[in-house]
């Protein structure tokens, strides 16, 4: 089964109070959406806790395939190999989204914000509800 992901993380402060989110997708039909507060961390470390949410939601849909779209220039740049990671935590945390991705065949692809729009409600309505 292939389903599309969209994914994003977001943090009030930089570090600060941060969630990431996600939004599956099976053609045009809502599959599944969520998000998690992750604590303190960075917009960075954010957006690959997105991206490892979604994974694992998609892991128990049976998915074999993911399209992935994140607006994280810099997370879809590290996971497909072009930029490297420098800071510790990201080089943990793309190495558990490498992991995490072996088992699909998947391509992940940037876009912009406003083609990121629920994804990005999916990270607000998560931090709202834990009132940072």
């Amino acid at each position: 089964m292939k389903l599309t992901l969209h994914t994003d993380g977001g943090s009030r402060g930089n570090p600060g109070p941060s969630a990431g989110g996600y939004v599956l997708h099976d053609k045009k039909k809502l599959v599944d959406k969520g998000g998690a507060y992750i604590g303190i961390a960075t917009c960075n470390e954010a957006e690959y806790y997105g991206l490892i949410q979604g994974i694992e939601a998609a892991v128990s849909y049976g998915a074999t395939e993911l399209q992935i779209f994140s607006d994280s220039k810099l997370l879809v740049m590290q996971v497909k190999g072009k930029w490297k990671a420098k800071k510790s935590r990201l080089k943990i945390l793309l190495e558990n989204v490498i992991e995490a991705l072996q088992p699909f065949k998947f391509s992940i692809n940037h876009v912009r914000r406003d083609k990121n729009a629920e994804a990005d409600a999916a990270v607000n309505e998560v931090l709202d509800s834990v009132a940072v």
